[in-house]
């Protein structure tokens, strides 16, 4: 009976990893990459766009953006929506396409960056473990109502256990990683 709850528990976790991966990605390193633009929302004939729907970008180098979009008349809008974006690049266009020059970083941004991924990071955990409480006070509650046994709750307390150990893990090596990204030269 509780293995259902624990099973229901496992997608939000894991959604839980995936919005932290994505804040990571969208984090500009020194090193040009594709996310850091791609869900900029464009106002496109009225309607907001994200920026991948409606244009190609790629990173011909390491410190180089080019979004080239396939309306070029949309060009002027594409360039307002990365003005007005907080990615804190300027954008120069050449009438086809949109350049995006990446400045080095500097020790002081990259420890910024450091400590802002370890703050996303305690706070996926806090969310974890707000998921963790509630199926254990579902558990309790399947308990009290002799749903299940004394042994079954604790087993589902081992599962549950294991399970923020494993989720916990995921986040570590993805703070690892990253953090290894925006430390290197």
């Amino acid at each position: 009976m509780y293995q259902k709850l624990i099973n229901n528990l496992r997608p939000k976790m894991d959604e839980v990893v995936e919005k932290l991966t994505e804040s990571f990605r969208a984090l500009r390193t020194g090193k040009a990459n594709s996310a850091l633009v791609e869900n900029i929302a464009v106002n496109y004939y009225g309607s907001k766009v994200p920026l991948k729907q409606m244009a190609n970008i790629s990173t011909p180098d390491a410190s180089l953006i080019v979004i080239q979009p396939w309306d070029n008349n949309s060009l002027g809008d594409v360039e307002l929506a990365i003005q007005n974006s907080d990615i804190g690049l300027n954008p120069s266009s050449d009438g086809r396409s949109i350049r995006l020059s990446l400045p080095p970083m500097t020790a002081d941004r990259r420890e910024e960056l450091v400590q802002m991924i370890h703050k996303n990071a305690e706070a996926s955990r806090v969310v974890l473990r707000n998921l963790r409480e509630e199926s254990w006070k579902e558990i309790k509650k399947l308990e009290s109502q002799k749903s299940i046994t004394e042994d079954d709750r604790y087993a589902a307390e081992k599962d549950l256990n294991k399970l923020i150990e494993d989720y916990n893990s995921k986040i570590n090596n993805a703070v690892v990683n990253k953090e290894k990204e925006i430390r290197t030269i």
